[in-house]
């Protein structure tokens, strides 16, 4: 098996909403602000070989959305997913499996393209595509805190499409995806995220998703407003960065501008940084 990290662009985000009760006088110092108090974050992704599958963890933003969107979120960057996928010699229609953390759009928007024609098609004609069910259903009927984070154009094709699957896990293990060791599913961000753990190269690999978005979100209080229940996430967040000190597992980070993956430690404070390290350096 072999795993890559694959960039697909940078985009940006109030810092306030990003680092919650956080002072901005202490967050600035983690992800420096540009005028409109916006933070630059990566959408970063994973891909997987593993012998006739290539299976693809979360795809960003993607390119349908409108100039009016995009401006909201300042998209810039030179990196796209399909750039990416060709550095490795890959397209889009390679993919056999799409992974979705969870639905919102920073996450799954490169799932479904937008042809010449305008209409609405998989980015992916040839893959499956990830879900599970409690989260599906509850991206499809959204609550009003996060009704713009699930936009429809993303979710609904994949089902009209019939590529999409749900995960079935027994004891957290999924039965149809081997790649993963365990699922963990986490619901202080939004309902039923998940996050998968791969063994890699003699160390665990976890794709922390929104969970933990940036080595800055380390600390147990530095917790997103976009969360819809910051104290889980908390409660979550405390027990992933324990067993990984513990088991010196590797954190694959979604959103870190810099870092595409690190390690922690327990200290004295908790658990802190540990290192940084990229992923083709195992």
């Amino acid at each position: 098996m072999k795993i890559h990290t694959l960039d697909t662009g940078l985009f940006r985000l109030d810092g306030g909403a990003m680092f919650g009760v956080v002072p901005k006088s202490i967050w600035q110092k983690l992800n420096p602000p540009d005028a409109n108090n916006m933070c630059t974050w990566a959408m970063r992704c994973l891909l997987i070989e593993d012998g006739g599958r290539l299976l693809l963890i979360d795809n960003g933003i993607g390119e349908k959305q409108d100039e009016k969107f995009r401006g909201h979120f300042y998209l810039h960057g030179d990196d796209t997913l399909e750039k990416s996928l060709r550095k490795l010699g890959f397209t889009s229609a390679d993919i056999t499996d799409v992974f979705l953390t969870h639905l919102h759009f920073d996450h799954c928007g490169g799932s479904v393209q937008r042809k010449g024609d305008g209409k609405l098609a998989l980015a992916f004609p040839n893959a499956t595509y990830w879900s599970n069910d409690a989260h599906w259903q509850w991206a499809v009927q959204p609550n009003p805190r996060e009704k713009a984070s699930f936009l429809q154009e993303n979710i609904l094709p994949i089902q009209e499409s019939g590529n999409l699957k749900f995960v079935g896990l027994q004891a957290g293990v999924p039965s149809e995806l081997p790649q993963f060791r365990e699922i963990i599913m986490a619901d202080g961000h939004t309902e039923k995220m998940m996050v998968p753990l791969m063994d890699y190269k003699g160390r665990t690999l976890a794709f922390v998703a929104d969970l933990l978005p940036s080595t800055g979100h380390i600390p147990l209080p530095y917790v997103m407003s976009y969360d819809v229940r910051p104290l889980v996430t908390m409660t979550e967040k405390e027990a992933v960065l324990r067993r990984a000190a513990d088991e010196n597992w590797v954190l694959v980070l979604e959103h870190d501008p810099i870092h595409e993956a690190c390690t922690v430690q327990l200290t004295d404070k908790g658990v802190r940084l540990a290192e940084t390290l990229r992923i083709a350096d195992l």
